[in-house]
């Protein structure tokens, strides 16, 4: 399994499965896993070791906002991307705060924005 490795989670099906379908159909990019809860996310990050995290904003349980603080705290390596149906500028000010590198509304996300994210945090070409 070579690529960036990628942990996607949402608490919808459709979407994960979605996400997970665009990050397949975009070169250096492999899924490790898919969760529907920032708590499990938490545990996936643990034993799956992402490089990348899509995380819905909403998710039962701890949010998305919570668990990307608590994965900046325990893992300032792993980059989270939040995921949301909300409008881009709702969410600008907020991902600097808990540790998220971007905002990328859902209507928008596809193999190009998943490129440009990632190409955004340095990281791309590893």
């Amino acid at each position: 399994m070579s690529g960036t490795r990628v942990l996607v989670v949402d608490d919808q099906l459709p979407f994960r499965s979605a996400a997970e379908a665009v990050v397949e159909s975009t070169d250096s990019f492999v899924v490790v896993g898919t969760v529907a809860s920032g708590e499990e996310a938490l545990t996936a990050v643990e034993t799956l070791r992402p490089e990348l995290v899509l995380m819905d904003v909403n998710l039962p349980g701890i949010s998305g906002v919570e668990a990307s603080r608590r994965l900046r705290e325990t893992h300032p390596d792993v980059v989270v991307v939040l995921l949301s149906s909300y409008d881009e500028a709702e969410f600008l000010d907020m991902t600097p705060d808990c540790g998220a590198s971007a905002y990328v509304p859902k209507s928008a996300f596809g193999p190009d924005r998943l490129e440009e994210v990632w190409a955004a945090t340095g990281r791309s070409g590893r």
